[in-house]
């Protein structure tokens, strides 16, 4: 008689990825050299984190195991937080020392001479230089009240402007350097990588899916990934009707004082939606029928076709797009308290914006687009 399995297959469970704790569904179980193995997809997260686990990284989802949960993330919180302070205050007691300046030899007349021409060759060059971070460090602190509406479209600029700047800086590199003596070149960082100073020093964004809305997000995988069905498009009730709908009862209340960031809200996830839905936002096997959708109409936006499934996978990932934006911590707190106002919303209206009948089976030809 083989071993005793302790969790069955579709069973809702805790696993241990890395030091915390997450929120996972086992598929398979299997016995493999006499030990229990459980194959778990990680709630809310891309198909390509699943794996094989042993039993000892896999607990119960229950009262016992939530708490856990929660003390491995405030103690993992808490030491990120010491590993910043610890991080700036080496950096302050870095910029209280100041270098001994070097002592100077006497020199003749014309090496004198030489000397001040060359500094006055190089100081402008200096200057300019110091100008040019006064005024992008002046212009980052102008960027702190960008509405979310602004940081979407800008997200959706980015990558041109990625890749026209460089020639920009390259072209008045090689004027003003001239003047400067010639340096050793330093080794290019790779700009997709995210520096240790920015991990540290971004505002950690989480937002919390309503319990009774995450048993949808693990429905939507099964029955895309595994079932191999799709959202039948478009869909009845679009994201720009589920968007205006919430608009429509929160400004029906008397004497509504947050009116304009209800609006800037709703505006910039409609916005975040459009950019991010052909990117992140769908499986593998859900982008042949976006490319189909998008070559039929290819002027209309994707929120007036999408809808609600798609719409809550979006909140899986925003948190995460929102680290980066310059909002300071006291702007990003009330952006999150809108947005969980409006998934509590979404989970209040469940039962008419999610269905399993919004989905059909994909037809055999799309399984060959999708190969």
């Amino acid at each position: 008689m083989g071993p005793k399995m302790k969790f069955q297959e579709g069973e809702h469970v805790l696993c241990f990825h890395g030091p915390l704790l997450y929120e996972a569904k086992c598929v398979k179980t299997e016995v493999k050299d006499k030990a229990i193995r459980y194959y778990v997809h990680y709630n809310g997260w891309n198909k390509n984190w699943d794996e094989w686990v042993p039993e000892s990284r896999v607990l119960k989802y229950n009262e016992a195991g939530v708490q856990k949960q929660k003390e491995l993330m405030k103690a993992h919180a808490s030491k990120n937080r010491a590993a910043r302070l610890n991080k700036s205050e080496k950096e302050a007691v870095k910029d209280k020392e100041t270098p001994e300046a070097p002592v100077k030899t006497p020199k003749s007349g014309k090496k004198q001479e030489k000397e001040k021409e060359k500094e006055r060759a190089v100081t402008p060059v200096r200057e300019n230089k110091r100008q040019a971070c006064a005024a992008s460090s002046s212009a980052s602190e102008k960027g702190d009240n960008i509405p979310l509406a602004e940081l979407a479209r800008k997200k959706r600029t980015r990558q041109s402007d990625v890749n026209t700047e460089p020639v920009a800086e390259n072209a008045s590199a090689g004027t003003s350097l001239s003047a400067e003596p010639l340096k050793k070149k330093r080794a290019r960082m790779d700009p997709t990588v995210e520096t240790e100073e920015s991990y540290l020093t971004k505002i950690e964004v989480r937002i919390k899916i309503p319990e009774e809305l995450k048993p949808w997000l693990v429905d939507d995988w099964d029955l895309v990934t595994r079932q191999k069905q799709l959202v039948q498009l478009p869909c009845k009730v679009t994201v720009d009707n589920i968007l205006d709908d919430y608009v429509k009862v929160k400004l029906a209340k008397p004497g509504n004082q947050h009116r304009d960031a209800i609006l800037e809200v709703t505006q910039g996830i409609k916005e975040y939606f459009n950019v991010m839905l052909g990117t992140q936002l769908l499986y593998k096997f859900e982008r042949p029928q976006y490319a189909e959708i998008t070559a039929k109409h290819p002027d209309l936006p994707m929120s007036q076709i999408y809808g609600a499934t798609h719409l809550l996978r979006l909140f899986v990932k925003l948190g995460g797009m929102l680290a980066y934006t310059p909002l300071d911590e006291k702007s990003v707190q009330l952006l999150l308290m809108h947005i969980h106002d409006f998934l509590k919303y979404m989970a209040r209206s469940a039962n008419n914006l999610f269905s399993v009948n919004d989905y059909m089976v994909a037809p055999p030809e799309h399984h060959r687009k999708a190969l």
